[in-house]
């Protein structure tokens, strides 16, 4: 399971053709069953294989981590804002104030299965287990986001391809930084909720999301 050759495989099963395969047209069920397999394996093979442990340091570089997320933040707001202002203006900030309960209900639940094993697959157990394979960061990085929007495929949308490299992107950089998966999980945790708050849930295709 170590050898160049079963990893390479590996990668285009989980990270190709399986993000690819969601965009057509089977069974839902079919889908989370194989997602859920998929994601199992995975824990296998960090714990077993790789050798990772989910425990979070006891020391972590919280104050430059907040520092540096809130000036990303700051520009994300400002320009997601305007960009929402701009092609929909009855979306902004519509859903908190018009349906609370849905909002936070969302909130709470795409942090916890969406956002953390997001992070889990694609910072923590892709960047140990194939970072052998990239003799660049950069490039690492690059391919990670690329495969990162192609798990978003099945949404049909062209800006969340585009957000979802860019977050990629964000998300490579500051894995590589501060090796934290905490941090990371924290961080896109922050920008996603961002996203749903300004009023782009229904932009990037979200249900429940509807301005009336």
């Amino acid at each position: 399971m170590k050898s160049t050759a079963y990893k390479l495989i590996e990668l285009f099963l989980l990270f190709v053709l399986f993000p690819i395969t969601l965009a057509l047209p089977y069974a839902i069920g079919l889908k989370m069953g194989l997602g859920i397999l998929g994601f199992v394996y995975i824990l296998w093979v960090m714990a077993r294989v790789e050798n990772i442990r989910f425990q979070i340091p006891k020391q972590l570089p919280w104050r430059t981590f907040w520092k540096r997320t809130l000036i990303i933040f700051l520009i994300i707001a400002l320009l997601t804002i305007l960009f929402v202002w701009w092609q929909a203006p009855q979306h902004l900030f519509y859903v908190p104030f018009q349906h609370p309960l849905l909002f936070f209900f969302i909130l709470f639940f795409y942090s916890i299965l969406s956002v953390w094993p997001q992070e889990i697959l694609y910072r923590t157990f892709f960047f140990k287990r194939y970072g052998v394979f990239f003799n660049s960061t950069y490039l690492l990085v690059f391919v990670n986001a690329t495969l990162f929007s192609l798990a978003h495929l099945f949404f049909r949308n062209t800006l969340v391809i585009v957000l979802t490299f860019l977050g990629g992107i964000l998300f490579g950089l500051t894995f590589l930084k501060y090796k934290s998966t905490t941090l990371v999980t924290i961080e896109h945790a922050i920008y996603g909720n961002w996203l749903f708050t300004v009023g782009m849930g229904q932009m990037l295709g979200f249900p429940g999301m509807e301005t009336s």
